[in-house]
């Protein structure tokens, strides 16, 4: 029967606060499929006051998913598959500090990410959220016209991502860190549980459309990154010690706000496996 849970809206695009729930103990078959439908609902879910010691975020996101090894960056110690997103005091860049995806450049993108929050700074480090359905929803009919049917071009080389791993890579890279990777996805992908169209390019990985040049390319993609990123389409969430956010990665995109310079930030992160974009 699963639980009864409180669902709290975050913003009017996308967004949810579960409450009523212990992740660590809470989560037999029933109310784990209500977490899941909120989260389809509302692209990102969110949870507070979790104690989830590895093992046991490990163990809620099998519940939801496979779970996948991010390309990036190593796991931490007797975790392989949970990341470290951590910014030290004395640092300057955070990791994956601009709107984006994640690793929109893999053939296969990750259906979703999870982070729970172990050190969190007294103030900022806040993540935003934007919902690309609502921003394909919002373009003119003859925008998504001339979207639907095109591919882009997408590659862990874009600088500006580079820029932001680039300590991360120094510290804690894998060998597929130091190699550039890049898939061509469909612009416009349908939700493949939903059936909702969402855009699905971004400033961090899109470099250009498929059969155009990077020069080509800029004015569209620029007015798109400009607008799938707007007020209308975003909520906001900040992190408290043991905070949870799950977002969907075929809808949704993000953006860590590094506005926290001189303090320690320690996140844990999990991938789970997507399927490829259509």
């Amino acid at each position: 029967m699963g639980k009864t849970l409180e669902v709290r809206k975050t913003a009017g695009a996308l967004g949810a606060e579960i409450h009523g729930i212990d992740l660590a103990r809470d989560l037999d078959a029933a109310t784990t499929r209500q977490v899941r439908d909120i989260w389809l609902e509302h692209g990102v879910v969110f949870f507070r006051e979790q104690a989830l010691p590895p093992a046991q975020f490990l163990e809620f996101a099998q519940k939801l998913g496979e779970v996948i090894e991010y390309p990036f960056v190593k796991g931490i110690d007797g975790f392989p598959l949970i990341i470290p997103v951590v910014k030290l005091e004395h640092e300057r860049n955070n990791f994956g500090g601009i709107w984006h995806s994640d690793t929109a450049y893999l053939e296969t993108p990750p259906m979703a990410s999870m982070l729970v929050a172990r050190e969190v700074p007294p103030f900022g480090g806040d993540t935003l959220f934007a919902s690309q359905v609502a921003a394909y929803e919002a373009l003119s009919p003859g925008m998504k016209k001339m979207l639907d049917g095109l591919y882009a071009v997408n590659s862990s080389a874009k600088a500006d991502v580079t820029r932001t791993r680039e300590d991360r890579i120094v510290e804690r890279g894998t060998e597929v860190a130091r190699q550039a990777l890049q898939a061509e996805h469909p612009v416009v992908r349908t939700h493949p549980e939903t059936g909702r169209k969402a855009l699905y390019v971004n400033f961090g990985h899109t470099l250009r459309f498929r059969d155009m040049s990077e020069e080509e390319s800029a004015p569209l993609l620029n007015y798109l990154f400009a607008h799938q990123v707007k007020p209308e389409f975003t909520c906001r969430f900040v992190w408290q010690p043991g905070s949870v956010a799950l977002w969907d990665n075929r809808c949704t995109q993000h953006n860590p706000v590094n506005d926290y310079h001189g303090y320690k930030r320690v996140m844990h992160r999990i991938t789970l496996k997507g399927d490829k974009p259509r």
